[in-house]
């Protein structure tokens, strides 16, 4: 969680108890104990009248009798502290009393059509797994949810990963949070295809003010997942594994790779399974095989293989015991 919505659940925390304990405020911060009071020196900063509980369960408190004026966050952080609750909810319930009082009181000191994009952003963005992320920019977020859930198409400016730039026409169809990074599916209009979109990377958003047909199906956080496993990548890597998928996906998760299963030979608990993966580059493929751990083999392309076979010889090599040690060869 980053410190913005960090700090308005702080104060929500501090708010919603006599007093809070150094220990439960750093667990429910998922934080250390340092952060924690790094934390409540900026709402003290801020005027906010925190002061300190000695003694064996010492920690916080709001200052009894005093006014607690209002916590202001400009609207990248109220994006910010919405993502991250979005982001909570879906991977724990732990913090929800706390995180709908925080989401009530953004809503209501809100302008109107912000409050109606965060009710968007709420009810339509999906998280995929847990993780540390930065939220993008709060108006091309909230531009591109409130499209999803009006069916507004969109120009942006989007920028590859070469640094490219280019103008998109988009029908917006899910906003999802993936591995550390927020993501549009939409049906690219130019090139009457559907795409995924890199957030961070829409250097300009705007609503052209047409409203397009209501599709026949929105994508998933799933079909978004699956999409970046069969992304259109130069190398096409096929292996047969001799493992579990549990221990496959613990090292080429979903958005990496697909796998189904091949069957169980005679006589053996452990399955094989057909591994695909789409590939920018090959180099890092046989680390991973090597710490699967199990029987690997490799289908295409040859030059896995080959890549496969220098990495053994030098491994060989590596367990060699040298005659002489290598700093003192001539």
């Amino acid at each position: 969680m980053s410190s913005a919505p960090r700090l308005f659940l702080l104060l929500e925390l501090l708010q919603s108890a006599p007093s809070r304990t150094m220990t439960e405020l750093a667990d429910r911060l998922l934080v250390d104990e340092r952060t924690v009071r790094r934390d409540v020196r900026r709402l003290v900063d801020l005027d906010i009248p925190v002061e300190s509980v000695r003694g064996r369960y010492g920690g916080y408190r709001l200052t009894a009798g005093r006014h607690v004026p209002p916590l202001v966050l400009s609207a990248d952080e109220a994006t910010a502290v919405v993502a991250s609750i979005v982001r909570a909810r879906a991977t724990s319930r732990e913090h929800d009393e706390a995180a709908h009082a925080a989401l009530s009181k953004i809503r209501r000191v809100l302008p109107a059509q912000a409050s109606r994009r965060v009710a968007a952003l709420l009810g339509d963005a999906a998280v995929t797994s847990a993780g540390d992320t930065e939220s993008p920019a709060g108006e091309t977020l909230l531009t591109l949810v409130d499209g999803v859930a009006s069916r507004q198409t969109v120009e942006i400016t989007y920028r590859d990963a070469d640094g490219a730039h280019s103008l998109r026409t988009l029908h917006p169809l899910r906003v999802v949070e993936h591995a550390g990074r927020w993501y549009l599916a939409a049906h690219d209009v130019t090139l009457r295809a559907e795409g995924t979109f890199r957030i961070d990377r829409i250097d300009s958003v705007r609503q052209t003010g047409a409203v397009f047909p209501e599709p026949e199906s929105r994508p998933t956080a799933d079909d978004l997942v699956r999409r970046f496993a069969q992304a259109d990548y130069p190398w096409h890597v096929v292996l047969h594994v001799h493992a579990t998928e549990t221990l496959v996906r613990s090292h080429l998760p979903r958005s990496v790779a697909t796998v189904a299963a091949l069957g169980v030979p005679p006589e053996d608990e452990v399955p094989w399974h057909r591994i695909e993966i789409r590939a920018k580059s090959l180099e890092w493929i046989p680390p991973v095989i090597a710490a699967i751990g199990a029987d690997v083999r490799v289908e295409e392309p040859t030059e896995l293989r080959d890549l496969l076979e220098a990495a053994a010889t030098r491994l060989r090599r590596a367990a060699r015991p040298p005659d002489t040690p290598p700093w003192r060869r001539s």
